[in-house]
């Protein structure tokens, strides 16, 4: 029997939630499954993925094919990392205690980029509620200031035109022009 391992999904349309599972490769998506190896949640950031470790490599390596997805799940677990530091160790390549040492330098790697990656997204999630708040702020303070200008009782101020002093002088000059005109033509 062709068995592989698979997606099963559930959850509510547009919030999937699976289960990894393996199966006859014939039987239907959901139906029938031989054994649940774990779950994945992409709806979380980043994505939560829960494996039985044990059970996946003693599946694969009995033979059980992921598909592309699944596949790319084990990867991400290490699944596919320590079937192949086995077979290293098979070969004669390695020793035992020297896989175990480069899997979990590989464990640590992965836990320290997982971790930069939530701290990541934590502080930018903070800086733009903190840029949020700064510009609800701001339009808190426009808003009290128009209306303050509203309700402000309206001084009615007296302004007084002020006159070119090029006018103001040939508005001066202008009379005593007219007087002199006055005199001359007597």
């Amino acid at each position: 029997m062709a068995t592989k391992i698979r997606l099963q999904r559930f959850g509510k349309k547009g919030k999937p939630f699976f289960h990894v599972v393996v199966a006859d490769s014939r039987s239907p998506r959901d139906g029938k499954f031989i054994e649940r190896l774990g779950s994945y949640n992409p709806n979380t950031n980043p994505a939560t993925i829960e494996i039985n470790f044990e059970k996946t490599l003693a599946w694969v390596n009995n033979g059980a094919q992921p598909t592309d997805t699944a596949r790319a799940i084990l990867s991400y677990k290490g699944v596919l990392y320590k079937k192949h530091l086995e077979g290293g160790v098979k070969k004669g390549a390695l020793t035992q205690e020297q896989a175990d040492e480069k899997f979990t330098a590989w464990l640590d790697a992965k836990a320290g980029k997982i971790s930069g990656k939530t701290e990541g997204l934590a502080t930018s999630k903070a800086d733009a509620r903190k840029a949020a708040l700064a510009a609800e702020a701001k339009k808190k303070e426009e808003r009290a200031a128009a209306i303050a200008a509203k309700n402000a009782p309206v001084a009615e101020e007296v302004v007084e035109e002020e006159v070119p002093a090029v006018e103001a002088e040939a508005t001066e000059e202008a009379p005593a022009a007219e007087a002199t005109k006055e005199e001359g033509a007597e």
